[in-house]
């Protein structure tokens, strides 16, 4: 029991990894650590009596703050402040805000924005013209919400010099029509063409998303996140002075692990900068891990699959996607910064792209010693499944879209048919194999709630979908304790925040509250539950208004 005053416990239901369910309790703060837990009546009152503040968790429960494995809150930000089409969904929803947008902002040079869909324009994707139609005066350009594609109009392409003469950058693509002219939309690394021309934010642009996004993942109970791309990558700005910045100014109250962005084309001559970053970086910013985008997605064909993608038709076609590093080359690059003591986070939406991946992790000497993980895992093989807790490999999981939806049911399965669509997302069956797991959201590419992932994790459908809702792939379906482990204890294993992620003493009081019990509450709703308050290092950084 503590034997000094207490800054603070909690009363009430707690859970922590481990536990199949609550318990009732109280756990004991003093500055930033967790001293105590008390369980009996005397204990409890104990603990209390020399509190100096008591807080009754009332009819909630009290957690371990959520770890967002794989987010890019600066991105994220950096959208608040332009055209923000991600609550939308049609395509005349999409014109009617990039038009209200432009003729709002009139003194901006370019109209920017991000979160328009492929589902929402079947017929070959957006058309130059048509954002031209509404955006004559100036450049456009809007970032799919996949963050995998740029549409533009036809000022923003004259203004790159991209004609039907432009030849696809390695790793990028342009889409043309049949007679190869530009038609508006660049996929992956062709984004970059607009560099030079399209304007980039600024470092006061990016300190202001990064302190909008932070209140935004605090609101949802998030206490700290891991970067999931930090460098410069097609639109993407490197944001890691932004956050050297906010932490040296005391400006950052989460924590938070950037994944330094690994570029094929630097090769491993870009390793000793990367272990430069990581010894600059301090407080509550670390650099622990590189990032590698090993494939695409699979919605333009780019993510890495063992068999070819299907026309329209049904019949396979020639194309199996990019592997954006070659596997003799990706042993290479894993051996090289394992050396230099880096974990690794690598992007993997096609089977292929996985399979190289577990291939070169296998290969390489020691890489069980690391905290190496696989991110999106949307098709996997059910032989890769089990190569994951052999090699102390996590996996890293979107959840959230793991639900039958436009982008799911129009785009993806159609291009991969039946039985590979009956392999994605394998969330249990990697449970099942002894994978350990942590979840992430990609915000902005989907929602930052933990809370809504958690719910599609356990549900497998979109929250706010009723009984009568196809499940998707019912059989993976994750218990509640099995997806809250994953945003908790999960992202603390991945990020090497071993004193966080659980609730006992000795460990930082990174902790959430929220208003309902989520083992006591209805499957279906449990996207109605909302944090109440969130604290890093036992301070409170977010309370809701109503509290």
């Amino acid at each position: 029991m503590a034997s000094s005053p207490l800054d603070v416990v909690f009363r009430g239901s707690y859970w922590t990894a481990g536990m199949a369910s609550p318990v009732t309790g109280a756990v004991a703060v003093a500055g930033e650590v967790m001293i105590a837990v008390a369980h009996t009546p005397a204990a409890i009152d104990e603990l209390t009596s020399s509190a100096g503040e008591v807080i009754d968790v009332g009819e909630g429960l009290l957690l371990p703050g959520f770890q967002d494995a794989h987010v890019h809150p600066v991105m994220a930000g950096v959208h608040m402040q332009e055209c923000t089409l991600h609550a939308l969904d049609t395509a005349e929803q999409f014109l009617d805000e990039i038009a209200r947008y432009a003729s709002t902002h009139p003194d901006r040079p370019w109209v920017t924005g991000a979160g328009w869909t492929f589902a929402a324009f079947p017929d070959g994707g957006p058309r130059r013209e048509v954002l031209a139609s509404i955006c004559r005066d100036r450049p456009a350009a809007l970032v799919v919400r996949d963050e995998h594609a740029v549409w533009v109009n036809t000022a923003a392409l004259d203004l790159a010099g991209i004609t039907s003469a432009t030849p696809d950058p390695v790793g990028g693509r342009i889409e043309r029509d049949r007679s190869g002219a530009p038609t508006g939309v660049l996929h992956e690394a062709a984004m970059a063409l607009l560099e030079g021309v399209k304007p980039t934010p600024t470092p006061s642009d990016l300190d202001t998303a990064l302190i909008a996004a932070q209140r935004t993942l605090h609101a949802h109970g998030v206490t700290g996140w891991q970067d999931a791309l930090v460098g410069s990558f097609g639109d993407i700005a490197d944001v890691y002075d932004t956050y050297r910045r906010a932490a040296a100014e005391g400006r950052l109250t989460a924590r938070v692990n950037g994944a330094l962005f690994y570029d094929p084309a630097l090769g491993t001559g870009q390793i000793p900068g990367m272990v430069a970053k990581r010894e600059a970086a301090s407080g509550l910013f670390t650099t622990r891990t590189v990032k590698i985008m090993q494939d695409g997605i699979p919605e333009n064909h780019t993510a890495a699959m063992h068999a070819p993608y299907l026309d329209v038709t049904g019949l396979p076609t020639d194309i199996v996607g990019d592997s954006l590093i070659a596997p003799d080359v990706l042993l290479e690059v894993v051996d090289e910064l394992q050396a230099a003591g880096f974990d690794m986070h690598f992007h993997t939406m096609g089977d292929r792209a996985l399979t190289e991946v577990l291939d070169a992790l296998e290969t390489a000497s020691q890489s069980k010693l690391f905290r190496h993980q696989i991110a999106h895992l949307q098709s996997v093989r059910p032989d890769d499944i089990p190569r994951f807790a052999p090699l102390n490999v996590t996996a890293n999981i979107q959840a959230l879209w793991a639900a039958h939806g436009q982008q799911m049911d129009h785009l993806c399965i159609p291009l991969i048919g039946a039985e590979r669509a009956d392999q994605q997302f394998p969330f249990a069956d990697l449970t099942r194999a002894g994978a350990r797991l942590s979840a992430g959201s990609d915000w902005p590419v989907s929602d930052p709630s933990p809370i809504n992932a958690i719910h599609v994790a356990v549900n497998r459908v979109a929250p706010g979908c009723g009984p009568d809702a196809p499940v998707f792939i019912e059989r993976q379906r994750l218990s509640l304790a099995e997806a809250l482990t994953a945003y908790t204890a999960g992202g603390a294993y991945v990020n090497r925040w071993d004193r966080t992620g659980s609730i006992s003493p000795g460990m930082l009081a990174d902790l959430t509250i929220l208003d309902r019990d989520p083992f006591a509450t209805p499957p279906l709703d449990l996207h109605t539950i909302s944090p109440v308050s969130t604290y890093v290092g036992g301070s409170r950084v977010w309370t809701a208004p109503e509290h």
